[in-house]
């Protein structure tokens, strides 16, 4: 198991019970609660790739991001506006100078510098977005869900929801973007989060579609449509949320059939559901332990990737869990 595990949730100011970032340790093979981090909604938790320090979203109204030291403790340090409404997703860029921050409410992409020690420097672009899609309760505007860097820092892939798009930018040494390419899914996919594979692959949440899609990058940031599995074994409708493209396979979480499910082959079928407990908002897999937080359970179930399909799962109490990071 990892030393500590961070986990994000929803607050009070935004309908949740959670209280901020809860730190649990890991003992005796027991998740044991340590403490919190006072915040509002820190819904989406990232880790800097080199540096001991962790970004939080603040998912309200007005958006905001906050850094937290983890070098002795945890301690709140930079809070910036977002740039947009409700921002749902954060990711520093490979190479450690770049935080990307996704503002679902406000549809839109924000870019931040980072210092050599990790500290937010300040905003150095955000690039708005226009379009629906067919889904008027969930698509009558655009909703940017995630960005995501390629491998050598230099293109930004943003997945929005809202216009069945994932929009492409070029991003410059002095953090402003470009725009390389749009792709489009099939309308009502309604895509969520974006992971590239092997071999020019990458794989795509469809949250409204309860499909995992499969897509060929044909040049950077520039994808077409190659297939697409239902999100489950068993079928049925799901709220598809969180994707892992691992060495063991791929996994999805489903919200409504409450199970997150592997994928194997080509091309791809689902193989096994692991119940994982109510809302599976998000999961993460460290040491080949799954954590999972299971939203409206108000727990952390966690249980070992080996027994996938058949595993004992063990919970852990936190309030309205949305993301789970164990710490590097």
């Amino acid at each position: 198991m990892s030393d500590v595990v961070l986990v994000g949730c929803r607050t009070a100011e935004t309908g949740g019970n959670g209280t901020g970032i809860a730190v649990f340790r890991c003992s005796g093979g027991e998740l044991v609660a340590d403490s919190t981090v006072p915040m509002v909604s820190p819904t989406w938790l990232t880790q800097h790739p080199a540096l001991p320090m962790v970004y939080a979203v603040n998912e309200t109204s007005y958006g905001e991001v906050t850094s937290v030291s983890i070098e002795d403790g945890l301690v709140a340090l930079d809070v910036v506006e977002s740039g947009g409404a409700s921002p749902c997703h954060l990711a520093v860029t490979p190479d450690g100078r770049f935080l990307l921050c996704a503002n679902y409410g406000g549809g839109s992409l924000a870019v931040f510098a980072l210092r050599a020690d990790g500290r937010i420097d300040g905003r150095t672009d955000l690039v708005q977005h226009t379009g629906s899609g067919p889904r008027a309760d969930r698509q009558e505007g655009p909703h940017v869900h995630m960005a995501v860097s390629s491998a050598d820092s230099s293109v930004v892939s943003a997945v929005d929801l809202g216009t069945d798009e994932i929009r492409s930018y070029t991003l410059s040494p002095q953090g402003k973007l470009t725009p390389l390419a749009v792709s489009s899914l099939p309308p009502g996919t309604g895509p969520r989060q974006l992971v590239r594979g092997a071999d020019g692959i990458a794989y795509v949440a469809g949250e409204l579609s309860g499909e995992l899609i499969t897509m060929r990058e044909t040049s950077p940031g520039a994808f077409e449509f190659a297939g697409a599995t239902p999100s489950t074994v068993a079928g049925g409708e799901s709220l598809v949320a969180h994707l892992e493209v691992l060495d063991s396979g791929i996994y999805l979480s489903n919200r409504g059939p409450e199970c997150i499910t592997s994928f194997t082959g080509t091309p791809l079928r689902a193989t096994a559901d692991q119940p994982c407990g109510s809302y599976p908002w998000n999961f993460a897999v460290a040491d080949g332990i799954c954590y999972t937080a299971a939203f409206k359970d108000d727990v952390i179930s966690v249980f070992p990737l080996k027994d996938f399909g058949n595993a004992e799962v063990r919970d852990y109490p936190t309030g309205s869990p949305t993301c789970v990071l164990p710490l590097r």
